[in-house]
């Protein structure tokens, strides 16, 4: 959905806040940004209803929960046919290993981000799913051996020149 106004210095210190701090009241967030709370409602769901703001959700550490590997899988598909496309397409959104999947330029088609909990569930999640995946060709995986960062932050950055 298009932006229906401009953003201006508010929205931005409206939008930093809830990266940083997403279960805010909007009582505290009005007093932050120096406005009357009916108006912080009503430029928070402007935010919303433009899909600036899409979700809003838990952050979770996924050691604690078991899952000891992060992996990084790179895949070609043998072709593009359109049918195999959208069938691997299909298959990545069932996947529950699958947290993250891009489609890429370069010298590997997709790039997917991938939890497990040991090794074992790698080689099974390589073998028996993602290979019989009509289409897959090459893959190729990393495993992280350090998180150096990882954030889903966005660099905010507001110029009043616009």
């Amino acid at each position: 959905m298009p932006i229906q106004h401009k953003l201006d210095s508010i929205d931005f210190k409206i939008l930093d806040i809830l990266q940083r701090e997403g279960r805010i009241s909007n009582a505290e967030l009005a007093r932050r940004i120096a406005l009357s709370q009916p108006a912080t409602h009503a430029r928070l769901k402007r935010l919303e209803q433009s899909g600036i703001i899409q979700a809003y959700t838990a952050v979770l550490d996924r050691e604690k929960l078991g899952f000891e590997m992060l992996c990084f899988v790179h895949v070609t598909l043998e072709k593009h046919q359109p049918d195999w496309v959208q069938t691997f397409h299909a298959r990545m959104s069932d996947l529950p290993e699958v947290v993250e999947c891009y489609h890429v330029t370069g010298d590997f088609d997709y790039l997917l981000k991938v939890v497990m909990r040991q090794r074992r569930d790698l080689e099974d999640f390589l073998v028996d799913k993602l290979s019989r995946i009509p289409g897959v060709g090459r893959v190729h995986t990393s495993v992280v051996l350090r998180e150096v960062k990882e954030t889903n932050r966005m660099p905010l950055l507001f110029d009043d020149e616009g």
